[in-house]
């Protein structure tokens, strides 16, 4: 009887060990290192994903329309998106000439559904304004999202004169401003008019709103920036 009740001990003991073996095999699969690329924070997963996800079956569309004032700016680099998009993405792109949409298509050769959206996300921040080669980071990275507000979001009674100094007020004197939110919370930010455009991590994004809300309600630059300054102080001892 002590025999058979220690063999069972023993059995249970080897079942939690490997069950727990296997916990830490599987966190570990999905475990992902942050990585900066031109600039933007964002994470990639250290290991692909055990399972491989099925070609996709039927074509899949997403169509993203063009604005007048950004045809110029796709037409002269267009390459810079097409090949991204068909090489690395496996997907069918072009530009429709007469809905001004670009249209993206899954091939049979696409690996998964999901490079579908990360194209037309690509593209999008593109239309937004950002530079290709900081959009590209949503292909590589795989956190990055795009928020857009208009400053009226944030203070509705602003018009006229008193808008167009908040602007001026995010921007800075030759964009010093922008770009020192930029640099600190590792984003890219567009001022289109009165939008305003966010590419980043979901975290960083959170930080270049709240200091760029501050700016809009009128904390004076300096304030912000010694925001800025301990926030990245913060961020520096944290990793």
């Amino acid at each position: 009887m002590v025999n058979m009740e220690d063999k069972s001990d023993n059995n249970e003991a080897s079942e939690k060990t490997e069950n727990k073996a296997s916990k830490r095999r599987h966190t570990s699969e999905s475990q992902m290192e942050v990585d900066t690329i031109n600039g933007i924070e964002g994470k990639v997963k250290t290991k692909s994903s055990a399972k491989r996800v099925k070609n996709v079956q039927g074509n899949e569309v997403r169509k993203v329309p063009v604005p007048a004032h950004r045809y110029t700016p796709l037409k002269d680099n267009w390459m810079k998106i097409f090949t991204p998009v068909v090489e690395h993405l496996q997907l069918q792109i072009r530009f429709n000439l007469k809905t001004r949409n670009v249209e993206l298509r899954t091939a049979p050769e696409t690996p998964d559904i999901a490079n579908l959206q990360k194209g037309a996300d690509f593209v999008k921040a593109f239309i937004y304004g950002f530079e290709v080669e900081d959009a590209l980071a949503l292909l590589r990275l795989d956190d990055l999202f795009v928020e857009s507000f208009e400053v009226n979001d944030v203070k509705q009674v602003l018009k006229g004169d008193h808008l167009s100094r908040a602007v001026g007020r995010l921007a800075g004197k030759g964009g010093r401003t922008k770009f020192t939110i930029e640099n600190v919370t590792k984003t890219r930010i567009v001022l289109a008019d009165t939008k305003i455009h966010i590419l980043g991590s979901f975290q960083n994004i959170q930080l270049a709103r709240r200091s760029i809300c501050n700016l809009i309600l009128g904390s004076p630059p300096s304030k912000v920036y010694g925001q800025l300054r301990n926030m990245a102080g913060r961020l520096a001892n944290r990793f």
